[in-house]
């Protein structure tokens, strides 16, 4: 008959992986756990943007850690303690609903909708830059630089008499048939149907 090797046993008398008595646990964690606080406070480090958390952290991953090698001892200290760190780091992001660009390495993981136009509007959007450079052209000169002294470049009507070295009614009268003209140019007869009672 063939004897079944008894699970490795360590100094202290804990299984890996196996429910232990609780008054084992501290010599444990002091044995396996606590030479990793430099470990742990560089993933800490790397991971966590407020640096003033990192004390906090690790007492709470310590305490976690602790908490579940009362039930069971993890196989591998090492990986358990990052991993219970991991997971920390992910609760405290949760909790704060915020997402510190920092805890994350891409946005799109995060599914933000960018506040960039599609292909559609893109081309939407030239195609009428296109005729309002064509309407613009068609106007009058001195129509054409009033409107784009005035509406265009921002200035006010006496800025626009001065540039222009005509009054301010002149200038007036250069905007109104302007925008009429441009109406026109633009939405046709629909603009002309508006104006009508």
């Amino acid at each position: 008959m063939a004897e079944t090797p008894e699970p490795r046993r360590s100094g202290d008398g804990l299984h890996k992986g196996v429910a232990v008595k609780a008054d084992a646990v501290p010599a444990w964690f002091v044995r396996e756990i606590l030479p990793l606080e430099a470990i742990l406070m560089h993933y800490l480090h790397q991971n966590w943007q407020n640096q003033s958390d990192l004390a906090d952290l690790r007492q709470e991953v310590y305490a976690r850690v602790f908490e579940a090698a009362q039930a069971q001892v993890p196989d591998n200290p090492k990986r358990f303690l990052l991993t219970t760190a991991r997971n920390l780091l992910i609760d405290r992001v949760r909790r704060e609903h915020v997402v510190p660009i920092e805890a994350v390495a891409d946005l799109e993981s995060l599914g933000a909708v960018l506040d960039q136009p599609g292909p559609d509007r893109v081309a939407v959007a030239r195609d009428e830059l296109r005729r309002l450079q064509a309407a613009l052209d068609r106007l009058p000169p001195r129509c054409r630089e009033a409107i784009v002294l005035g509406h265009i470049e921002g200035l006010t009507g006496n800025e626009i008499a001065e540039r222009m070295g005509v009054t301010k009614f002149t200038v007036s009268e250069h905007l109104a048939n302007g925008v009429r003209a441009l109406t026109a140019m633009l939405y046709g007869e629909d603009a002309a149907r508006r104006k009508k009672p």
